[in-house]
């Protein structure tokens, strides 16, 4: 690829993503009023995606800083199906894999993906499984509602989109103000994580070279509640070996 500069940050990047580390506590407490988790979501997505762009730059020039990984995670019942949803639209948005596996119990994600990436979008994930259930709990069920169950698993869907769409775009902006603060100076922001994205694709299909989509549905009318709480929230997969089904990040 050429030469790289090197990158260069006010703070180190182990720094910002321990600031995003405290502000995922604090978007996880209890009696957390909205008008702070809104502020608290603006600021831990930026510096999320950040610390993603400083790493990948970075590796592109020391490629040993950064390397290609992957990671098991087991997602518990209830609601595995939207949990697991949740994971894919994270891990993608931040340009890994995932692939969806038979599991007893739950569901199992195989995600693929640079260290950095697998590092914070579990960090992300995890902020997200406990935000999402303290919102869901503090939702009161329509009374016209047919179904308590399909309202909340609508609920959760509408959580997760709204989240998605947040998180992939911190991540443009990132990609974006790091490409206007480079200065003609080195490849493009864009492709050195068209190069990672590619790299990525490649372990996953080693891997799992047989996939098919997944696509998930609801039948309950909670979704747009779910999704106005998911755009409040701190936001700080394709591919399947027989057996196993791909998951997809978008609604």
């Amino acid at each position: 690829m050429g030469s790289v500069r090197r990158v260069s940050s006010a703070e180190p990047s182990g720094t910002l993503l321990e600031r995003v580390r405290k502000l995922l506590i604090k978007a996880e407490a209890n009696g957390v009023s909205p008008a702070e988790a809104e502020a608290l979501t603006e600021k831990a997505a930026a510096l999320m995606a950040k610390y993603g762009i400083d790493r990948a730059l970075l590796a592109a020039a020391r490629p040993g800083t950064d390397r290609p990984g992957n990671r098991l995670i087991d997602v518990p019942n209830p609601w595995a199906d939207v949990r697991a949803h949740l994971l894919a639209g994270v891990v993608t948005a931040m340009r890994c894999q995932c692939v969806l596996l038979p599991a007893t119990g739950g569901k199992r994600v195989h995600v693929f993906g640079y260290q950095s990436d697998l590092e914070r979008a579990e960090m992300l994930y995890t902020s997200l499984l406990v935000q999402m259930a303290h919102g869901l709990a503090a939702t009161a069920v329509p009374a016209a509602a047919r179904s308590v169950r399909a309202w909340r698993r609508s609920w959760l869907l509408g959580y997760t989109s709204a989240v998605i769409t947040r998180v992939r775009a911190a991540e443009e902006r990132a990609a974006s103000d790091a490409d206007s603060a480079r200065h003609g100076q080195g490849p493009a922001t864009e492709l050195v994580l068209a190069d990672r994205s590619l790299v990525v694709r490649r372990h996953c299909e080693e891997a799992y070279p047989v996939t098919r989509k997944l696509r998930i549905t609801y039948s309950g009318n909670g979704y747009r509640s779910g999704y106005a709480e998911g755009e409040r929230a701190d936001i700080g997969g394709k591919r399947l070996r027989p057996g196993g089904r791909a998951l997809t990040g978008g609604p």
